[in-house]
């Protein structure tokens, strides 16, 4: 398959992550971009969510990633909080749908034991493994694209070391 490309987003709905990766090979990777999309607070939620799907299509259109990674819902203590962003995740998912991206989604649990070696690790914890594997001088700001960009590498190194798993090695072949 080759290096990959990969647009990790973690969802929300007043603010939604995004990171966008190269990566060569399972351990090597490359930053190339990550932000936030933010929405106003005073629009309607059908507002927010058209503004998250334009903003996600966009983001397609200009880094083109082979896949995207998406935080998967996995529990939330506030039932307030967790239809807005199962809607927000709705609209990121159908948006890469519609740009014929494959779409592929990740529990906290799993980003943060694929990057630190612990399912429980702190935020920090997590911001600083980002940081260490992109070779970056300081950790990303803010959280959000930390954590879009730590679910795509999550994607990549599970991604690319099924892939590898997956192929004879020369002994058998």
């Amino acid at each position: 398959m080759g290096a990959q490309r990969i647009l990790g987003i973690d969802p929300g709905t007043a603010t939604v992550g995004y990171g966008v990766i190269d990566c060569p090979t399972k351990e090597t990777f490359r930053w190339i971009a990550s932000g936030v999309i933010q929405t106003p607070r005073h629009l309607s939620a059908g507002e927010r969510l058209a503004i998250i799907r334009a903003d996600v299509l966009s983001l397609i259109d200009e880094h083109q990633p082979d896949c995207v990674a998406v935080e998967a819902i996995f529990f939330f203590k506030n039932a307030k909080t967790v239809i807005p962003v199962a809607q927000a995740r709705g609209v990121i998912l159908e948006a890469a749908a519609t740009r014929q991206t494959t779409a592929f989604e990740y529990t906290p649990m799993q980003v943060k034991l694929n990057l630190t070696g612990f399912g429980r690790a702190e935020k920090r914890d997590v911001q600083e493994a980002v940081s260490r594997l992109l070779k970056l001088p300081e950790i990303i700001k803010p959280d959000d694209a930390a954590d879009a960009v730590a679910i795509a590498i999550c994607h990549a190194r599970l991604s690319l070391a099924a892939e590898q798993s997956s192929r004879p090695s020369p002994a058998s072949a």
